[in-house]
């Protein structure tokens, strides 16, 4: 009895090992491998790729569970194509020249989990190719040709999580195109020929928390362009080449923690567009022709780490533009046209890990000595920033300067106004007065102008500041006299000026130029009157009132006269005696046509015209 079943127990244990000596030797797979392709039996993984095939092999193992089929030359899927593999998980059919997919091509494949059909020529994807795909979590179409998305398209893949439809010919997209994908959390969309966001269509995906939107013509992103998308954290919006404007209310409605719109042709930053953002971490606004980030503008988000704005316009940030914000940690500006960044920029700087300057035309002086002196280590992130001014450092790497030197080469001059003596102009209304203020420092200081009502002047209108810094009153009026008050200031100090301007009122005199034309009091028409403190000294000729009273009057008498002489004439022909008239023949004397020289005689000429009476 023992010896028996000593026998049976070593039968078994050779059995089991001729298995798995024929499970795990080489060259004695447990299934027969299609032709030209590689199977790797204990991963159940078999490669057909590139291998010019022109139809799907039939003879896969139904145990396959990644099927790669990726540039070959199949041009159509049909219906039932892959039934027999129900465990397959991954299919990747990707750079083929596939034009048409049968309806139900994919059913069977309950268990498929990533299905990649990149790179192809399909032109629409009809309703129901998809059906059947229950534990589907991965869809990639990308880089095809399809112009619509038909409603319901999507419907039977209730488990898909992402969806890449980028790169692709899309004119129209139904407005229940994605329903039934109530789990899809990230979808890359191109719109290269769409005339309006999807927002309908894009409403049907409640928990969607990836958005990559590319590639459109739209020049507005309008208001609740994203209604719905409650869960939705990552909004890029990139390669809008016309987009320059975004509505108040255009991401209404969002909570996002990444937000990116690069490309595009914003000229400023939509401060209004943003306020909302309280959640915002990651703020990405590169390749826009943005020039300036003003201040107090982004205090509403509170949370920001990071701010990109790479390869744009940028000419300024002013002081304060990120108060309030006390978590910045990287500050990216590069490729711009910055010439500095003041400290007082951040609200602090002591949680600033990387900044990025290089690619600027830097000027390095105070304004940038805090960069080298506390914050050496910010520069280890890329290309090290380099100076472009002033001369005796011009060229030179941040990162070549000794401690030694920062405090001698990294100074700044106080603003200093050059022209101090005492302007104190007298004149009459009408005129045009300059008022100068040069100023010297270094960096070049910036001027303003502050007008006797304590408010400051502008660069435009009748009283203007000149891009130079000098004051023009242009036409002055009584109520321009006062004070006006010149500072020049920079980052290292500042220095003022005042001047006086006093309007006499005009009074008309009739001694004053008798044989010039005629004025109204107080009227000039010179459009370029020379300023009175100038070495040009003309003044305006005002009309004389008066005389031009006088004029007028002899010209309309002397033109109602001859009217009356004409109708008395009239009258007493109509009243001759005998047969009345109708003509009358009128001889007359013209003035001589010429005198001869050396007392010639002068030859005369007679006349005679005819005058009908009616």
């Amino acid at each position: 009895m023992f010896g028996e079943a000593a026998d049976l127990w070593m039968v078994f244990w050779w059995v089991a090992q001729l298995c798995i000596v024929g499970v795990s030797v080489e060259g004695i797979p447990p299934w027969a491998c299609p032709q030209n392709c590689e199977c790797l039996h204990e991963l159940l993984t078999v490669n057909c790729s590139s291998c010019h095939l022109n139809s799907v092999p039939e003879s896969i193992h139904k145990n396959t569970k990644y099927l790669g089929l990726a540039n070959n030359q199949l041009n159509t899927l049909r219906k039932h194509q892959f039934s027999e593999l129900e465990q397959l998980e991954e299919l990747d059919l990707s750079e083929n020249m596939l034009t048409v997919i049968e309806v139900q091509a994919f059913s069977g494949l309950q268990n498929l989990l990533i299905l990649r059909i990149a790179r192809n020529r399909l032109k629409i994807i009809l309703v129901g190719v998809f059906s059947g795909l229950q534990s589907l979590r991965l869809l990639d179409i990308s880089k095809n040709e399809i112009l619509v998305f038909l409603n319901d398209m999507f419907y039977e893949m209730p488990s898909l999580q992402k969806l890449a439809v980028n790169e692709n010919d899309l004119v129209f997209i139904s407005n229940h195109a994605f329903s039934g994908l109530l789990y899809l959390q990230e979808l890359n969309l191109d719109g290269y020929n769409l005339t309006s966001v999807p927002t309908e269509a894009l409403s049907q995906l409640p928990r969607l928390v990836r958005l990559h939107f590319c590639h459109t013509g739209l020049t507005v992103l309008p208001n609740n362009s994203f209604r719905q998308l409650t869960q939705l954290r990552e909004l890029t919006l990139s390669h809008w080449n016309r987009l320059d404007t975004l509505l108040p209310n255009s991401l209404i409605g969002l909570n996002l923690t990444s937000l990116t719109l690069s490309n595009c042709n914003l000229s400023a930053v939509p401060y209004t567009s943003l306020r909302h953002l309280a959640y915002l971490l990651y703020l990405d606004l590169s390749y826009n022709p943005i020039t300036s980030i003003q201040p107090n503008l982004l205090r509403d988000l509170l949370q920001l780490q990071e701010f990109h704005l790479v390869g744009g316009n940028l000419q300024r940030v002013e002081p304060g533009a990120f108060r309030g914000l006390v978590h910045i940690r990287l500050f990216n500006v590069s490729l711009n046209q910055l010439s500095t960044l003041v400290e007082t920029v951040f609200q602090s700087v002591q949680t600033l890990q990387v900044l990025r300057l290089d690619g600027n035309p830097l000027a390095c002086d105070c304004r940038l000595f805090w960069v080298l002196q506390r914050h050496m280590h910010l520069l280890t992130d890329g290309q090290p920033p380099i100076c472009t001014t002033p001369v005796q450092v011009q060229g030179r790497a941040f990162q070549e300067f000794t401690e030694s030197e920062l405090p001698v080469l990294f100074i700044c001059r106080q603003a200093h106004i050059l022209n101090r003596e005492k302007q104190e102009v007298h004149v009459d209304e009408g005129q045009t007065v300059l008022f100068l203020c040069q100023v010297d420092g270094d960096p070049s200081p910036s001027i303003i102008w502050v007008s006797p009502q304590r408010t400051l002047v502008p660069t435009t209108g009748r009283i203007r500041v000149l891009s130079n810094g000098t004051l023009e009153v242009r036409y002055v009026q009584l109520q321009d006299s006062g004070v006006y008050y010149c500072f020049a200031s920079n980052v290292a100090g500042n220095d003022s000026i005042f001047v006086s301007l006093w309007v006499r009122r005009f009074v008309t005199s009739l001694s004053r130029n008798r044989s010039a034309h005629f004025f109204l009091d107080g009227w000039s028409f010179t459009s370029n009157n020379p300023p009175v403190n100038s070495s040009y000294d003309a003044q305006p000729f005002p009309f004389d009132l008066k005389t031009l009273l006088v004029a007028v009057t002899i010209g309309l008498l002397s033109f109602l006269s001859s009217v009356a002489v004409c109708f008395i004439f009239m009258f007493f022909w109509s009243q001759s005696r005998g047969q009345i008239k109708h003509t009358a023949t009128i001889d007359f004397v013209p003035h001589s046509t010429g005198a001869g020289s050396g007392g010639g005689r002068t030859r005369m000429e007679t006349g005679r015209f005819t005058m009908k009476l009616i």
